[in-house]
């Protein structure tokens, strides 16, 4: 008997969240058959078991095992690499993927020839929607975020832009920018922007794929047909405030590789400057926090 070729191949990367892990490869291995998957883990040299657990309780995965913590991103490039499917789902280890959710994903592929990449909606374990959508941090849409416009009118198209925190997330629609907790991918899209940019090694590769994606044409798209659950920050939590650290040096890292000489240098220098001190503001808080946990 031919083994039929994987309709989606899902990537998950893994840095010491073993129960969480194991319960996501349940949720996938006990799907129905519908779609087609193979699955894939890289594991960034867990030290709880993580390794050992996926070997004994589900040998049909994939497994790479780092012998370094590579980062999010170069570690999902491996699995990417290694993917047999005309579509990635890369897979954060705390989701768990609730029946129908591949075929929905699949579904708006092939309704969307142009969709390089669709997300699901993201239920928290409270049973709220997580707002896992953005737009693209423009030099306008920093500036609302650094004064608060944000906060201080959430459903305001323009000054809650950023987070899109006027939507419900009820309605299929393009989007800019979704969280890679869990996202399908084409492969037609990445043979021609290229996988994740590894100078981005935990924060904004995912914000850096979708603009390279949205330059060449490529659509993203959001659909509510297709539901997962995410517990969220199972790994980053580990380390907050290092990474927090890592989001903003990673923040002002794309800031420069997407519109350093594209805006009035004015415009992107005075930006750059409000990132910095609203990155070390936050950094400050953080370790107020956890000296008061301590």
């Amino acid at each position: 008997m031919i083994a039929r070729r994987p309709d989606i191949s899902i990537c998950i990367v893994a840095w010491n969240t073993r129960r969480l892990l194991d319960e996501c490869l349940c949720s996938i291995r006990d799907l129905p058959d519908e779609t087609a998957r193979e699955v894939i883990v890289v594991d960034n040299d867990s030290a709880d078991g993580t390794v050992e657990m996926v070997r004994e309780k589900h040998p049909a995965v994939l497994l790479l095992a780092n012998d370094h913590n590579a980062g999010f991103a170069a570690a999902n490039n491996q699995a990417l690499r290694l993917g047999q499917a005309p579509f990635m789902l890369v897979l954060n280890p705390d989701i768990v993927v609730y029946p129908g959710a591949l075929d929905a994903l699949m579904d708006v592929m092939r309704r969307r020839p142009r969709a390089g990449a669709v997300a699901p909606r993201l239920m928290l374990p409270d049973g709220r929607v997580q707002a896992s959508c953005r737009a693209f941090p423009t030099p306008e849409i920093v500036l609302y975020q650094v004064l608060g416009l944000n906060s201080l009118f959430p459903r305001h198209r323009r000054f809650g832009a950023y987070r899109m925190t006027w939507w419900d997330y009820n309605d299929e629609r393009e989007v800019a920018q979704p969280q890679a907790s869990a996202l399908l991918l084409r492969n037609d899209a990445l043979d021609e922007v290229g996988l994740f940019d590894e100078e981005f090694p935990i924060f904004f590769n995912d914000v850096d794929l979708s603009r390279r994606m949205a330059n060449a044409g490529w659509q993203t798209w959001f659909t509510p047909d297709a539901n997962m659950l995410h517990y969220g920050g199972a790994s980053t939590a580990q380390r907050p405030r290092l990474m927090i650290v890592e989001s903003h040096k990673s923040f002002l890292r794309f800031y420069g590789k997407h519109y350093l000489g594209a805006i009035p240098g004015w415009q992107y220098w005075s930006t750059r400057l409000l990132l910095r001190a609203s990155g070390w503001i936050r950094a400050v808080e953080a370790g107020i926090r956890e000296r008061r946990r301590t």
